[in-house]
């Protein structure tokens, strides 16, 4: 990663006269800013507090530990850091005057945005494979989820996203920036980065298109796949009840890939020409803000195992300090 920023520098330096973008973000709506500033601070400190508590509470309970929750924990990790990259800097600039960010430290944040981002889409596949595993073959999940290929598969995701954001990031700031430096946007997103350089960016933006098919597409569809035999397989059961708590289970899942998947294919399976600021911008906050809060609130606190062991883990410190 250290010679692909280095190499990204000498590119800077040789061939780019921008040393830094300025965020234009929601400037546009004037005092509305301060609502936003008060909305986006408390949705931030719902995101934090909620997938914290969801990554303890996994932690603690010895219950929770099977493949599903692992990857939750994993998936909640994420998305913490994931709007840690994004949104201080975005509540900061509501107020600031001067919301600019240099060459550099924009790099950086599309790189570990998009890391992140895109370990998430992983993430969701393979949760979507541990369900497949877990209704389709029950006898075979013990072997098949093993906590060696848990392990295996949460570092896959990992790796895999953040070389795919190394590879879209080095062609972004590879290219040329001359004069224009007004990012139509909240962060350092592609396409709106892209549009500022100034040469043809049709090859570059191919290649990326490649990645983001790679990245959305494939897991997607993999889901889908996944789901037809989940179906096909609890259509078999001949129970009302044992089909109910059967998809149950993938209810949640299915809610957040929909919201996740949708969203994000809309922003970055387009050509950058056709990108609109207002309309994408609104988009661009429901897989920043809504489906980081979604993974919590939606995908676990609804959930009753999980609701379980927070009354468990919050019952046992209460007796602690009465024990103290």
């Amino acid at each position: 990663m250290h010679i692909v920023f280095r190499s990204v520098a000498v590119l800077a330096e040789n061939l780019t006269m921008v040393t830094e973008f300025l965020l234009l973000g929601f400037s546009s709506l004037g005092d509305i800013q301060l609502v936003l500033f008060v909305v986006f601070l408390f949705l931030y400190l719902a995101i934090l507090s909620g997938n914290v508590i969801i990554v303890t509470v996994i932690r603690l309970d010895k219950s929770l530990h099977t493949p599903m929750y692992f990857f939750l924990s994993i998936l909640s990790t994420s998305e913490t850091c994931y709007t840690f990259v994004i949104l201080p800097k975005m509540l900061i600039n509501l107020f600031s005057v001067a919301r600019t960010i240099s060459f550099h430290c924009c790099a950086i944040q599309m790189f570990f945005f998009l890391g992140f981002a895109m370990t998430n889409c992983l993430l969701l596949g393979v949760m979507g494979y541990d369900r497949y595993a877990a209704i389709c073959h029950p006898l075979h999940y013990p072997i098949l989820m093993s906590w060696q290929m848990c392990g295996k598969l949460g570092a896959l995701c990992g790796i895999g996203g953040f070389l795919a954001s190394l590879t879209v990031v080095y062609l972004v700031f590879s290219l040329p920036f001359c004069s224009a430096n007004k990012v139509n946007h909240y962060f350092c997103d592609i396409s709106p980065v892209i549009r500022l350089a100034c040469t043809n960016t049709d090859a570059h933006e191919f290649v990326i298109f490649i990645c983001g098919v790679l990245v959305l597409v494939v897991p997607f569809l993999f889901i889908c796949v996944s789901y037809i035999c989940i179906l096909r397989t609890i259509l078999k059961i001949p129970s009302a009840e044992g089909r109910r708590k059967a998809f149950s289970t993938c209810a949640s899942h299915l809610t957040v890939v929909i919201i996740h998947y949708g969203c994000a294919s809309y922003i970055y399976l387009r050509p950058t020409a056709n990108y609109v600021s207002n309309k994408d911008r609104l988009v661009t906050v429901t897989y920043t803000i809504v489906t980081p809060l979604l993974n919590p609130m939606v995908y676990s606190l609804r959930n009753k195992d999980v609701q379980v062991a927070i009354r468990k883990v919050l019952g046992k410190k209460g007796s602690l300090k009465l024990y103290d």
